[in-house]
Formats: structure tokens, C-alpha cells, sequence
């Protein structure tokens, strides 16, 4: 089977770790890419290949300010990737509240401190 393109929809475009790494520090406000270039310490060419696949599949915008370009974050594709972790959500907190109740027991099964459960008579 065919590998899907990267540039399909933004399960694919954040499956790539750098790309991720990007829209983290986009989520902290809109830079321009030479700061992206500093703060990832990869070459620009490669920062830019990576912000065009994420520019297709519209996670991030870019504006023109004189002779950089800035580049903000637009979340709403993630949409699909919230909706979709959602479901998973409602199952790890079944989990975590199993969990709970396994802790809770085996708390109320330890001997309390002065208690050994040796008879010394």
C-alpha cells in the first residue's frame, strides 16, 4: 500500500516530530522564520519545506511584513485531531479510574504503622 502524502490533511503533517516542534512555538505567538531557524537550529531550507506542507494543509498562515515572512499558527484543522483523541480520551480515564479503585485497595490492604499483624503473646 501506498504511503499517503504528507501534505493530505494534519494527521499526516503532525506525524512529522519537527513539524510538531514547529507548531509548539508558533502556539507561542507568530515568527518569522529565521526565528524558527534559530530556535529549531536546522538549516532554512529545511524549516521551510516544513512550514509549506503545514501551509497546505492550512495549520499555519503566512503574512508578508517588508522582507520577512510571518508565520501564526491557525488551529482549526487540529479540529479533526481533537475530535478523533476524544474517543481515546473517555477510555484512559475509564483506565486511570481503575486504577483509582486498584491503588485505594491496596492502600486500605497495608498494615498500619504500629500494627504488624504479629500476635507478640
Amino acid at each position: 500500500m501506498a504511503r499517503a502524502a504528507t501534505t493530505t490533511d494534519a494527521f499526516n503533517a503532525i506525524a512529522e516530530p519537527r513539524r510538531r516542534q514547529i507548531l509548539d512555538l508558533l502556539a507561542q505567538g507568530e515568527r518569522p522564520v529565521g526565528d524558527l531557524v534559530v530556535q529549531l537550529e536546522l538549516a532554512q531550507p529545511l524549516v521551510s519545506k516544513h512550514l509549506r506542507v503545514l501551509r497546505e494543509v492550512g495549520l499555519v498562515q503566512v503574512r508578508e511584513v517588508g522582507r520577512q515572512r510571518m508565520y501564526r499558527i491557525d488551529g482549526r484543522p487540529l479540529r479533526a485531531v481533537h475530535a478523533w483523541l476524544a474517543s481515546y480520551e473517555r477510555l484512559w480515564e475509564e483506565r486511570f479510574e481503575q486504577l483509582d479503585a486498584v491503588l485505594e485497595e491496596l492502600k486500605s490492604a497495608e498494615p498500619r504503622a504500629g500494627e504488624s499483624g504479629d500476635d507478640p503473646s
